[in-house]
């Protein structure tokens, strides 16, 4: 079983690509005159909490640097309607616990990819304490205004482990990202490993279902083994340069608009997962 994996993973990523050639479409949207413009802007804001192994951040960090230098990625950008997009990587754990690691970078063709994933991969591996979603979201949204870019869509891609255990209510951050007109996609990394004593959260993709993605043509995808990193990874990133949601979804890719989490979800809605649940369980383990 195992030993299909591999194939089956890169048979989801062809079919992301098949999708995306139909996104190429001229009536999807009109292309902005200026050199600024561009069809996204993306923050790949990644989880480097200690409940992350050193193993598994290498494998997140390659799995980010593959997808970007991908031919599947590269070409899907080049048929956006501006043909290019903009990204920057921020790593973050705890409130305060935020860093650009790859300052915002325009990718428009393999040279570009190349200096952008260069740069992130010459990065060392950190871990700090905590997690915070909220502060991630927190300071991911004001990098959109500091930008020099103008996306058709902004974009905040989280991936982690676990759920928010620190700082305001992940509900808070999220919905106030959401009324800017900001998408929040995710990335739930769900193992089931020892993890030094850090709790496993066992519905996380169910967490970030009612409590962290939202937003037009949010979606994320579960990973479940550590062979489904880079793969879902470049899936992801296929559909986030994309210019508009696709006509179906790829298997394991569960969109936003099938929770009843489409353009704005807020706090006076009553999630099936309890959005504390990381705050309560800290409290119980550690007191705090």
């Amino acid at each position: 079983m195992l030993g299909r994996r591999p194939r089956l993973l890169r048979g989801l990523c062809l079919r992301a690509a098949a999708i995306l050639a139909a996104l190429a479409a001229p009536t999807l949207a009109v292309a902005r005159d200026g050199p600024n413009e561009v069809d996204v802007e993306l923050i790949l804001a990644v989880d480097i909490s200690y409940s992350m192994d050193p193993e598994e951040q290498a494998l997140q960090r390659q799995g980010y640097v593959e997808a970007l230098r991908s031919p599947e990625v590269l070409d899907a950008i080049k048929k956006g309607v501006n043909g290019k997009v903009a990204v920057t990587y921020v790593e973050w754990a705890g409130t305060t616990s935020q860093e650009v690691v790859a300052d915002w970078m325009v990718i428009d063709g393999p040279e570009s990819a190349a200096e952008f994933t260069a740069q992130l991969a010459a990065k060392p591996i950190r871990r700090l304490y905590r997690t915070s979603i909220s502060g991630a979201i927190d300071f991911s949204v004001p990098l959109f205004d500091k930008n020099a870019y103008r996306g058709l869509k902004q974009v905040i891609d989280i991936s982690g482990d676990g759920s928010n255990n620190q700082g305001r209510p992940v509900t808070a951050a999220r919905d106030e990202a959401l009324a800017k007109g900001v998408t929040i996609n995710g990335l739930p990394i769900m193992l089931n490993r020892p993890n030094g004593g850090f709790p496993e959260v066992e519905h996380l993709d169910e967490y970030y279902r009612d409590c962290v993605i939202g937003g037009a043509g949010a979606f994320m995808i579960p990973i479940r083994e550590r062979a489904q990193f880079i793969e879902a990874i470049r899936t992801k990133i296929l559909l986030e340069v994309a210019t508009a949601p696709p006509p179906a979804w790829p298997a394991r890719v569960i969109p936003a608009s099938a929770t009843g989490n489409d353009l704005l979800k807020t706090q006076a809605e009553e999630p099936k997962t309890s959005c504390f649940f990381g705050e309560r369980q800290w409290q119980q383990r550690w007191g705090n």
